[in-house]
Parts: structure tokens; C-alpha cells; sequence
């Protein structure tokens, strides 16, 4: 009776289990990718206009309005592709990390709080963003750790 009570359970992941959640994760991630890259070439005047009025990056908004979209349609082909799905997910965790400092550079420093995102993601406050934003970087480092942690 000693042992049983002493042994504590730990909650554990199968194989197929994990797969699934990385799926799961995976998929969020592919979907928020393609929903905003979508978003931005659907309306590229306005996703430009809007990095043109950003101070610090506004001479190289001609550049950037093609290649945020691009890396991001590039990251979601990457997440689909079971070879390449770590380096998709590093790619994801570095971008989203990347979007998250320049929000929180904008909050700190910027005069204007332009925000270009693509489709409803642009409704959310700067608070909602970064905490949208923090909970993806959470999801894509679950999904690295349980890649790590598979047998």
C-alpha cells in the first residue's frame, strides 16, 4: 500500500499523442501564416502605405511589404513538409519573435501606432497583440520540445 501512495503518476505523452498535438500546433500555425500573408497581398497598397509611415522602417517598406508575406507563405510550406518541420517551426518561433520586439519597439518609441497585420488580427489592441503573439511563441516552442522528446 506504501508504494502505491508514494509513486507519484506523471502525466505522459505517447508517440502518437504528441504527433497529434505537434500536428495540432503545426496547423495553427500554418493557418495564421497563410490567413495574414493572404491578407497583406490581397491589399498590398495599404499593407505598403502603412509600413511607408513607420519611421524607422519606412524607406525600406517597398522591400519588406513583399518579403514578410513571402517568409511567411515560405514558413507555412515549411510546416507542412514533415522533413522540414523543425527548421519551420525555428523559422516560426525566430519571425513571430522578430514581429513581437518590433510591436513592443513601436509601443516604446514610435509617435504613430500603425498596425498592418492582415485581416481581423489588426482589430486586437497592442496589449491583445502581444499577448497573441506570446502565445504562438508559447506553442511553437511546445511543439519543438515535444518534437525533442519523442522516442
Amino acid at each position: 500500500m506504501d508504494s502505491i501512495i508514494s509513486k507519484k503518476q506523471r502525466f505522459q505523452l505517447t508517440n502518437k499523442g504528441k504527433d497529434r498535438l505537434i500536428l495540432a500546433i503545426c496547423s495553427l500555425c500554418i493557418f495564421l501564416f497563410l490567413y495574414t500573408a493572404c491578407a497583406k497581398l490581397m491589399d498590398h497598397g495599404r499593407f505598403l502605405n502603412g509600413l511607408y509611415n513607420v519611421e524607422v522602417i519606412g524607406r525600406f517598406a517597398f522591400y519588406i511589404s513583399w518579403l514578410v508575406p513571402l517568409a511567411e507563405i515560405l514558413i507555412a510550406i515549411l510546416l507542412i513538409i514533415p522533413r522540414t518541420l523543425k527548421l519551420g517551426l525555428y523559422s516560426f518561433l525566430g519571425l513571430m519573435i522578430l514581429f513581437t520586439v518590433y510591436i513592443l519597439s513601436v509601443l516604446l518609441w514610435a509617435s504613430k501606432l500603425p498596425c498592418h497585420c492582415g485581416g481581423v488580427i489588426e482589430k486586437l489592441s497592442w496589449t491583445q497583440h502581444v499577448w497573441f503573439n506570446l502565445t504562438f511563441i508559447a506553442l511553437s516552442v511546445c511543439a519543438l520540445r515535444l518534437l525533442k522528446t519523442k522516442d
